[in-house]
């Protein structure tokens, strides 16, 4: 009797547990107190709308009839590339810093570092949202310390206080939030009085994402993906359409998504002493952290003389042009040895998934992501060539009148061409 009992205790704790985290998943969070300064007030409108694993060309393949439009009204890229590695975690926060990964820290989407010997993951919300893990000054920041009120319908590094400061309007991530309501909030944000409305507003979508890693880029499942994400981007216009304002819209993807071989994945080699090296990520890069510098390079020697289908770097001798390398790290969170696979093998110890991404852009074409623009700000019917992620940043900035205040990779001159 008593064992039920407890069992029945537990079972309700945990569902009420639950059921507050549900609670709190999906709440609105709002520093207070902040208000537009008189010159923020005179500014246009960006949403800056970010579609996970769009990859470069999927609005032609699969007849985005949505965003085709507006590319066709605005400006379209032949392709946007996105920093190394080509991962989710570390290219949202590109985006919005203007800053290599190296540069800002966010180095992959599971990391090590060894001052805090502990590992970030963005899959543990309690790292996530902890500030001192971010370098750089994300756009929302700029923006609110210039008093110009932002808010984030999610965005990697909009749930933790980078350098103390979060949206005015913000959301923990969830996908909890169904599309409606994400576009409801939206509008309401946008139809709040002058001093309270965010002039900056990010926005994110996991659908080509979800479908491109479970089907592949090219099943009929992720080309649904895509045109779900289309009439989202549809949707959302419509509503801030009514409004009345000055938006304008920034549409882009963090990376691509290619199919790799899944009959012969790559195994960790057995050169490598999980008692003398920590292994925080693998799959698209294995990155190996040494206890014991002089570890280092034996291993290095090693494992050169068996590359099968992949190559071995010190961090010291990674190619410059990836910006990847130890004269980069300004945190010291890049491995000491780096396995990086040549596309299509990818490392595991099973049979890996259909889509990956996470190869070098400069290399594989289908890592290259998606740019295209409209607005009032935006010059009509323009095709530009392929460019950097990091020069969104300081386009961004200069279409609300903030002033960059900290070095950054992205330069304005290349994306100011775009605005009228």
């Amino acid at each position: 009797m008593k064992k039920k009992y407890y069992r029945l205790a537990l079972a309700l704790l945990l569902l009420s547990g639950s059921a507050a985290y549900s609670q709190e998943d999906t709440v609105q969070h709002i520093v207070p107190g902040r208000v537009n300064s008189a010159a923020a007030m005179k500014q246009p409108y960006v949403i800056l709308i970010s579609a996970d694993g769009f990859r470069y060309d999927y609005a032609e393949k699969y007849q985005a009839a949505n965003l085709l439009g507006f590319a066709r009204q605005g400006v379209q890229a032949a392709s946007m590339q996105p920093s190394f590695p080509s991962v989710t975690f570390p290219n949202h926060y590109t985006i919005v810093t203007g800053l290599y990964p190296s540069h800002h820290g966010l180095v992959n989407n599971t990391f090590y570092d060894p001052e805090k010997q502990s590992n970030y993951s963005m899959g543990n919300k309690a790292k996530v949202r902890d500030g001192s893990w971010y370098g750089g000054t994300p756009l929302w920041v700029l923006a609110e310390q210039q008093q110009m009120i932002s808010a984030s319908m999610f965005w990697v590094g909009s749930e933790a206080a980078v350098q103390g400061v979060r949206p005015t309007y913000y959301y923990n991530y969830t996908e909890k939030i169904n599309t409606d309501r994400r576009i409801a909030v939206v509008k309401e944000w946008l139809s709040l009085p002058e001093e309270k409305r965010p002039h900056l507003i990010t926005f994110y979508l996991s659908d080509a994402d979800h479908a491109g890693h479970k089907y592949g880029p090219d099943a009929p499942e992720t080309g649904e993906a895509v045109r779900t994400v289309d009439a989202i981007v549809q949707q959302l216009t419509a509503a801030v359409r009514e409004t009345g304002l000055p938006v304008n819209f920034i549409f882009v993807s963090d990376h691509g998504m290619t199919s790799v071989d899944r009959e012969h994945p790559i195994s960790m080699p057995a050169a490598i002493d999980t008692a003398k090296f920590l292994i925080p990520s693998s799959g698209t890069m294995v990155e190996l952290h040494a206890k014991n510098a002089a570890d280092i390079q034996p291993l290095y020697e090693t494992l050169k003389q068996q590359e099968n289908h992949y190559k071995v770097y010190l961090k010291t001798n990674m190619p410059a042009y990836l910006h990847y390398s130890s004269t980069d790290d300004k945190l010291n969170r890049i491995g000491d040895i780096l396995l990086v696979p040549d596309w299509p093998y990818v490392f595991s110890e099973r049979k890996p998934g259909i889509g990956h991404h996470g190869f070098d852009a400069t290399v594989v074409k289908d890592m290259q992501a998606t740019f295209i623009a409209w607005g009032p700000a935006f010059k009509a019917h323009l095709k530009i060539p392929a460019f950097e992620n990091i020069h969104v940043y300081p386009l961004v900035a200069r279409m609300l009148g903030l002033k960059v205040t900290t070095p950054v990779d992205g330069r304005l001159e290349v994306l100011q061409p775009v605005l009228k």
